[in-house]
């Protein structure tokens, strides 16, 4: 018989046959689809959802036909990959099911971030494993003039706020954000990380210049001894012994001063810290490495830590409305570590943390203080360094700012 085509079914599914009729020629069976978690589901229903407050891994699969019993073991086999007891409000998920009478569960998908996913397989036994999707990197160059905030400046550019962090990291022992003014201006050029071209996060900053106050801080990314470091035009290591404030972003209230009047005591008397007015529950950093020496409840500075971070110089941090986890007397804390969060504990008329400072047992003014950079461009890295640090300086320097940085100098 002519016209005749033989659709054999076996493991690899269907198989075309060549009909024996030229006019016709070869049947071409689609391919099976591939969705973007690499499962074949042309068969299957497809659900997606999104995790509820307070919603369990059972409130998910139970009303899909997954009995309680397979749910515990679902838990119990994917204990040792991803625990599905810690599921988190607000994250996505996707349920593929078979189209029968009981539309049974094959795969469940849940997204821990935009990176990473977790499937479980229930076709035959379970499978669970994780898996990734492929993250692509775009550099990108940015400048801007700060008016307002330096994160109003990014989104004015329409660049992520994330970038604001990164950059307070980058130079977190030069700059003191809480004091950017208008007319400070930047230029970045950063790295972007992208899901299939959907931005999900900023990635490294490859060099940046900030000038604050008429002064030019340069930021160079360079790999010494296997690890990336920032240094500056000359070589040194942006990295110091101490951050140049406890908290990321904020602004001082109320500076160090031998005569202070207390807006509580109704006297002067002296101030011999910084305030740093910022909204409760705020996180407070250690500003260097250190143990912690002190952890209790004083009369006038409520919730109090000190840090002693060597021989020479100890930390303190007042007016907290908590502890961080696992603060106490003895604990090592490394430079940038969360202590505790802002509040309004004690004597205060509003939340703020009340940061004080000792060298070789005196109260000093913080701010004033000159610390070392440390671990420098080895002598043997030196012509490597400078190689590199013209050449992207170069490129650095070419980007253009706009020129209300000349009309905000001129008006200040």
């Amino acid at each position: 018989m002519k016209n005749i085509c033989v659709l054999l079914l076996g493991v690899i599914g269907l198989i075309a046959c060549k009909s024996d009729d030229p006019n016709l020629g070869s049947v071409e069976i689609p391919k099976p689809k591939i969705n973007e978690y690499g499962l074949q589901v042309d068969s299957l229903t497809e659900v997606k959802g999104v995790v509820d407050r307070n919603e369990t891994i059972s409130d998910i699969l139970n009303p899909h036909n997954v009995p309680l019993q397979k749910i515990y073991q679902i838990a119990d086999a994917s204990k040792d990959i991803y625990d599905f007891t810690k599921i988190n409000f607000g994250k996505s998920y996707t349920l593929y099911s078979k189209i029968d009478s009981v539309e049974s569960l094959k795969y469940f998908v849940y997204e821990i971030d935009p990176i990473n996913y977790v499937v479980c397989d229930l076709t035959d036994s379970i499978n669970i494993y994780k898996e990734s999707r492929e993250v692509a990197t775009q550099i990108r160059e940015v400048s801007g003039v700060i008016r307002n905030s330096l994160y109003m400046t990014l989104k004015e550019q329409r660049v992520s706020d994330l970038l604001a962090l990164k950059l307070a990291d980058v130079y977190a022992w030069q700059i003191d954000f809480y004091g950017i003014q208008e007319g400070d201006f930047f230029k970045v050029i950063f790295e972007e990380n992208l899901v299939d071209t959907q931005f999900i996060g900023v990635g490294k900053i490859n060099t940046a210049l900030f000038n604050h106050r008429g002064k030019d801080f340069y930021a160079f990314r360079f790999k010494q001894n296997g690890k990336d470091e920032y240094f500056d035009e000359e070589g040194n290591g942006l990295r110091k012994a101490f951050l140049k404030a406890p908290l990321k972003f904020s602004r001082i209230s109320s500076g160090y001063t031998n005569r202070r009047f207390h807006p509580i005591l109704k006297y002067y008397r002296p101030h011999r810290g910084i305030d740093y007015a910022a909204p409760t529950g705020t996180p407070i950093q250690s500003v260097g490495d250190g143990t912690v020496t002190d952890v209790r409840w004083t009369k006038q500075g409520g919730r109090f830590v000190k840090i002693k971070h060597n021989s020479t110089y100890s930390s303190g941090y007042m007016h907290l409305s908590k502890y961080a986890k696992g603060i106490k007397p003895g604990v090592r804390v490394s430079q940038g570590d969360v202590i505790g969060y802002v509040g309004s504990s004690g004597l205060s008329t509003g939340p703020h943390l009340d940061f004080r400072f000792w060298k070789n047992g005196q109260l000093v003014n913080y701010l004033r203080q000159e610390f070392p950079s440390s671990y420098p461009v080895s002598e043997d890295s030196k012509a490597q360094f400078i190689s590199f640090r013209d050449s992207i300086k170069l490129h650095l320097d070419a980007i253009e700012i706009e020129r209300v940085v000349t009309e905000v100098a001129a008006a200040n």
